[in-house]
């Protein structure tokens, strides 16, 4: 009976704040849907397309070739564009981030006909997280059912897969991969006009082109006077392979609400299980004295799932741990004819949610359909006011994605704070429902479902459940005041997050926006 009044509580609040946010919305589409225009999605074959020419001109210039980098120059290569991309190191790579692609990333690779990027590789198919706390556990299905079998989430080492990627890039005839360092952009008269990079062999070269897209990841050295850079550290990976276990829900992320914050365990091979361990701060324990190895053993082991802790414990006393900086950069472009930033050179997130990835493919498609239609992009001014709509066009899905990774990071964080403690609580209890309870938020943090509004919704929904817990069944002066502190706790966490999104471009923007669909040429 309590559970039935608890539920009826919920949807009660869910309806008054949906209301509220659908109204936005709704009015948000009106404002920016166009009478008429063409659809790039579904006119996709009566577009003007580049004609490749043989004059050795290079049509755009993409520095890096990580994820959105070689997407992109295939992307763009296969529209008859000339590509030059430069690449610090063409070689295999060892990351311990970038290996859990959501199953909205996966359509977009689909989209870019990249999908055969994931096979041979060991790739798992990932279903769904399942959420661990204290002694309990709850698992969260992707909203599958309307999707081909194919469609699922990814797992995999990252380096095969940007390796894959570059091969299907090289395989565009008038896309060319080099490797070397990018070392300035050559700026004359307010515009970008192309790159000097150093080759492998030491060379100096100066490369030109009327665009230069710049992917060269979080360590970028090109991004200031791009962007407004304000990049934060709230915590490091510590990470580990963990070896011939298996986890407790097959296909699964697994994510451990630990004190004192979040653990990821997810497998990315038939053999292999990655573990990153959140250490909140800028210090973490050393490696080579031992320090981390003890804290990894004596705090962090306890916690971890039974049938994980062997291969866990094994994995430190084997000694490859690797650690890496959780960085968090807010999208704040400064609009430069000739040149553009993707990718986590202009935009990252905590790598909690696992949605960096699909954030700079759903870019790399964004720039792809916004630069199809053009016959030239040698007018660099005309292009930059173009291009501005992209960061627009952007705005429901890098937006969704980076605030729900801000926001659960710090309600899965433990915190002595009794308000936060509840609002923790709330929130496994929440998903735990199942349903509907459970179901929105992971199309969210899956891309299946990109809407900031309704992420705001289930967020506030959240906080009206911890609530209700509160006060059910007899309020307490104490008990009120505690729910109160939680509400304002809530508030504290995700109003700041949405300022740095810009909240009012992002909770109206709409992929119907005019900007996307009429050419300035």
């Amino acid at each position: 009976m309590e559970l039935k009044i608890l539920e009826q509580y919920i949807l009660g609040g869910i309806v008054a704040t949906w209301l509220g946010f659908a109204l936005i919305y709704v009015l948000g589409v009106k404002k920016s849907k166009p009478d008429d225009g063409l659809d790039l999605h579904k006119q996709t074959n009566e577009l003007v397309r580049a004609q490749p020419r043989n004059d050795g001109a290079i049509d755009v210039i993409i520095v890096g070739a990580g994820v959105a980098g070689a997407a992109l120059a295939y992307s763009l290569g296969k529209d008859g564009r000339r590509i030059l991309v430069i690449e610090r190191d063409l070689g295999l790579q060892d990351r311990i981030v970038g290996e859990l692609l959501q199953p909205g990333g996966y359509m977009k690779l689909i989209d870019l006909g990249l999908e055969d990027c994931v096979e041979d590789i060991d790739a798992q198919k990932v279903f769904g997280y399942a959420l661990f706390k204290d002694d309990k556990s709850t698992s969260l299905a992707y909203p599958l059912e309307k999707f081909t079998r194919d469609v699922a989430g990814r797992s995999f080492h990252n380096g095969r897969f940007v390796q894959r990627m570059r091969e299907k890039a090289a395989t565009v005839p008038n896309v060319r991969l080099e490797q070397g360092t990018v070392t300035s952009l050559i700026e004359e008269k307010g515009a970008v006009r192309g790159v000097r990079y150093k080759t492998k062999a030491g060379q100096d070269i100066t490369a030109n082109a009327p665009l230069t897209i710049v992917c060269d990841g979080c360590f970028s050295n090109l991004r200031r006077g791009l962007c407004k850079p304000e990049v934060d550290i709230p915590s490091s990976f510590a990470a580990l392979l963990l070896k011939n276990c298996e986890a407790p829900y097959p296909n699964h992320g697994h994510v451990i609400l630990a004190d004192p914050s979040p653990i990821l365990c997810y497998r990315i091979s038939s053999t292999e299980i990655r573990c990153l361990v959140d250490i909140p701060g800028k210090k973490i324990p050393s490696v080579g004295n031992g320090e981390m190895a003890l804290y990894l053993k004596t705090k962090v082991a306890p916690q971890i799932p039974f049938e994980l802790r062997g291969g866990f414990i094994a994995a430190v006393d084997e000694g490859k741990i690797k650690t890496m900086a959780n960085r968090s950069m807010p999208a704040a472009p400064q609009p430069t004819p000739g040149a553009i930033l993707l990718g986590d050179s202009f935009n990252m997130r905590h790598p909690l949610t696992g949605g960096g990835m699909t954030v700079a493919l759903s870019d790399v498609v964004i720039v792809r359909d916004l630069l199809r239609p053009l016959e030239t992009l040698n007018d660099t001014i005309a292009l930059c006011e173009y291009l501005n709509s992209f960061y627009t066009l952007r705005k429901p899905v890098a937006s969704t994605i980076n605030t729900l990774a801000g926001a659960l990071y710090k309600v899965f964080s433990a915190s002595p704070d009794e308000a936060r403690t509840e609002l923790r609580q709330a929130c496994f209890d929440y998903l735990s429902l199942g349903g509907m309870f459970s179901s929105g938020p992971i199309a969210l943090l899956s891309g299946l479902n990109p809407k900031p509004s309704s992420l705001v919704l289930h967020f506030f929904s959240v906080a009206i459940f911890g609530v209700g817990r509160l006060l059910l069944p007899f309020p307490s002066p104490q008990r009120t005041w505690l729910g109160v502190r939680l509400i304002l706790d809530a508030s504290g966490i995700i109003l700041p997050i949405l300022k740095a999104e810009g909240a009012a471009q992002m909770l109206l923007s709409s992929p119907a926006n005019p900007a996307y669909y009429k050419s300035p040429f």
